[in-house]
């Protein structure tokens, strides 16, 4: 068997992305989570080596920085198993590992942008984000995101962050408002990483959508990918043709006089607009979505203004 089909990418879509080197904008990305997953196959004649090593040897532009801190995260598994950085590599070891993506050379100026902490450390920041804020620089969106901000807040603060503004683990729409949790190093950054693959993280969405629901609770379950017929927008691929796996559960919080609800949802994955696709493609899309709202969209110039509490 070749390097190439022992070497077995089996990354989310997350890998594809190259996040922190592009910073592409919102709606051009198809995952909402930022790092990636690898998973190798130590050869029958592998020969014992430093588990640190042998993955810097193997994965290429991958520092021995960054596989230490996956080691110190607990996110190097060796037969499902966590090991330290100095485990001896044997002949056929299965190795899986998470990464946080790395950091690249990116300019991000401060900028005074009110921001909601709603808790924060030495180590992480938890944002209560604002509709109409962009998480990261991209096309048509050079300033005024989350990550000026964030550099205004700890140079105003005189915080050592290592880059200035922080890491990203995940993100939110523009136009969604929610928590967002930003690491201060790359070890913390390393850490979310592992919880966010391993979904010891669960995250809880509420939204209002069109129509009454017949059953009060369910699950959505359709790969979601980039749509043929908008490239702005995503779609639903239910025989799994296209796209990446994607799980949504909701349950119904209140009934609106029959022509709203008021839901919960708990994603399984984060895949790009997860909620807003797969809602509109059962038939109850978001109130105020311009994308999906199958042409219901009366309150889109209010949007920014709805806050719905938590």
């Amino acid at each position: 068997m070749s390097m190439a089909e022992r070497f077995e990418d089996i990354k989310e879509e997350e890998k594809k992305q190259d996040f922190i080197g592009k910073y592409q904008d919102d709606e051009s990305e198809e995952s909402t989570e930022l790092f990636e997953h690898f998973r190798i196959v130590a050869d029958p004649g592998q020969s014992l080596v430093r588990i640190d090593k042998f993955l810097q040897n193997r994965m290429e532009n991958v520092s021995r920085n960054r596989i230490q801190n996956a080691a110190k995260a607990g996110s190097i598994l060796v037969n499902g198993i966590s090991v330290k950085q100095n485990y001896k590599v044997k002949p056929n070891d299965v190795v899986t590992i998470v990464l946080s993506f790395p950091p690249r050379e990116i300019v991000i100026t401060p900028e005074n942008i009110p921001l909601e902490i709603v808790y924060e450390d030495d180590d992480v920041i938890i944002i209560n984000k604002q509709a109409g804020l962009v998480v990261h620089p991209g096309h048509g969106n050079f300033d005024g995101t989350l990550l000026n901000a964030l550099a205004y807040h700890f140079k105003n603060t005189n915080q050592k962050v290592e880059n200035g503004f922080g890491y990203l683990v995940h993100r939110i729409d523009k136009d969604t408002t929610g928590l967002m949790i930003v690491a201060k190093n790359e070890t913390a950054q390393t850490v979310l990483a592992k919880q966010f693959f391993e979904h010891s993280i669960t995250r809880r969405y509420q939204a209002l959508v069109w129509g009454d629901f017949a059953d009060e609770e369910g699950t959505i379950e359709g790969h979601i990918g980039r749509s043929t017929k908008d490239r702005v927008a995503m779609a639903v691929y239910p025989d799994g043709s296209q796209g990446k796996s994607a799980v949504t559960h909701y349950k119904v919080l209140d009934n609106l006089k029959g022509n709203y609800s008021y839901i919960s949802c708990r994603l399984e994955t984060g895949r790009t607009h997860q909620i807003r696709v797969h809602m509109s493609e059962i038939g109850y899309p978001v109130v105020g979505d311009d994308v999906y709202s199958n042409g219901k969209n009366p309150f889109a110039p209010i949007r920014e203004n709805l806050r719905i509490p938590r």
